[in-house]
């Protein structure tokens, strides 16, 4: 009964795919008491009257068994199952399975032939819309003060190089001013080298205040500390960052606003490392972006990050594209598409040929019509459709494209049976031999 019940739980675990298979071949079987034929593959076999099923299968194809007799929801009897049944490729060499050809022509089976064809592929992933990095700017002044008018009323607002951001009054810019008309007055006294390097370290001051040259030249003509400085923006941008509010205290350092050149932008999509050999620096991307349906951008790869993510299993590529209109706006998601690099003619066979449990990886090779080889293979790379095979078969082969898993699970199925009768001779012959050996005694 153990031996029974072990081979009955491998042989509901191929049901699902290979009954469905079964049903619509068994469907003609199961009709020829009223409508015989004379296909050999299903004449009546005559059998004696105490065989007993091992089970009872679902006649629809359901994966669900019966150990006694039933009917499902639609009132259709279950259909018995038995160890010695014939099978339709009796006689066939050992790894060959024969199908009749209703039955191929009835559940879809197409082929077609392996061929020797370059594997184009290209490289799709999945990004963001970011910011250039290198047109950041940030906006943080040398010098501790206040805001006495704020120019950049809100965040996203445009700026060109040179406006005015804010201006700022500094005790501390103040004293420098000071310092440097004293420096200025002392030129004209007698020790002009020495009222020369004077002026020159307060001017010093002023610079790396970030007071420029026009307000400089203002306070020389003047004569007159600034009671406010300017600060300008150093490049053309949009805000992306405003802590800046009118009339704030800020110290040296503290970071005001952030400025972004939205000219160029970067898609940062996340490549798988299985297709990582097919990017390089310099490879032109197509990208479609979320937000503009229809459209597509170009750019190309500038950037490989050098790390991979432990949990998605993917490396960061950073894409560059032209954005003169300001359209690509930085946290938009896009999609790119990689162009791939060509390759020599390799055997490929169609994707849907190949089935790959995690645990192996096998072709049905079609030999003549309804004899099938299922067929061990090492597949490669994939792209547009198709696999690379770099071993197991060769270019002129024919494999099965179409309803190969219920061939396949077809022929596990059967080869579950032929083990569960094995295990029913073996489970028998074991009281034979024990009876004789007790009977020598």
């Amino acid at each position: 009964m153990n031996t029974l019940a072990r081979a009955l739980t491998v042989v509901a675990l191929f049901g699902t795919g290979a009954l469905t298979g079964l049903w619509i071949g068994n469907t003609t079987d199961h009709g020829s008491a009223a409508h015989p034929q004379t296909d050999a593959s299903t004449t009546a076999v005559a059998l004696p009257a105490d065989r007993k099923p091992l089970y009872y299968r679902n006649p629809m194809g359901l994966p669900d068994t019966s150990p006694v007799p039933k009917k499902d929801n639609m009132g259709m009897d279950y259909i018995p199952v038995y160890a010695d049944e014939p099978t339709d490729d009796a006689g066939a060499g050992t790894n060959t399975l024969r199908i009749p050809l209703a039955r191929v022509q009835k559940i879809g089976v197409r082929s077609e032939a392996a061929s020797l064809r370059p594997l184009d592929r290209s490289v799709t992933a999945l990004g963001v819309i970011e910011a250039d990095e290198r047109s950041l700017s940030t906006v943080a002044p040398r010098f501790a003060g206040w805001i006495d008018t704020l120019h950049v009323n809100a965040t996203g607002q445009h700026v060109r190089r040179g406006d005015v951001l804010f201006e700022a009054y500094s005790p501390e810019l103040l004293a420098a001013q000071q310092d440097y008309l004293i420096a200025l007055d002392a030129a004209s006294s007698a020790d002009r080298e020495f009222a020369a390097g004077l002026m020159r370290s307060a001017r010093a001051r002023l610079v790396n205040a970030e007071m420029d040259t026009a307000q400089i030249r203002a306070l020389e003509t003047r004569r007159e500390p600034l009671r406010t400085v300017a600060l300008r923006a150093s490049r053309n941008g949009v805000v992306l960052e405003r802590n800046a509010v009118a009339g704030m205290r800020f110290a040296a350092g503290d970071t005001l606003l952030r400025i972004a050149d939205l000219d160029s932008v970067w898609l940062v999509a996340n490549v798988s490392a299985q297709d990582m050999a097919e990017v390089r620096l310099g490879q032109p991307a197509t990208l479609s972006i979320d937000g503009f349906p229809g459209e597509s951008f170009s750019g190309h790869v500038g950037f490989i990050y050098p790390t991979l993510d432990e949990v998605s299993r993917t490396t960061r590529v950073r894409i560059e594209l032209p954005n003169a209109s300001l359209r690509l706006r930085p946290g938009m998601y896009g999609r790119a598409v990689l162009q791939a690099t060509q390759h020599e003619a390799v055997v490929t066979v169609p994707d849907s040929a190949l089935i790959d449990s995690g645990l192996r990886q096998l072709v049905l090779v079609e030999h003549a019509t309804g004899e099938f080889e299922p067929r061990p293979v090492v597949a490669g790379r994939r792209g547009g459709g198709l696999v690379e095979i770099l071993s197991g078969l060769h270019d002129g082969e024919r494999v099965v494209v179409r309803a190969n898993f219920l061939i396949d699970s077809e022929s596990n199925l059967r080869a579950a049976l032929d083990g569960l009768a094995s295990a029913g001779e073996s489970s028998s012959a074991a009281p034979a031999q024990m009876h004789h050996d007790h009977g020598g005694h």
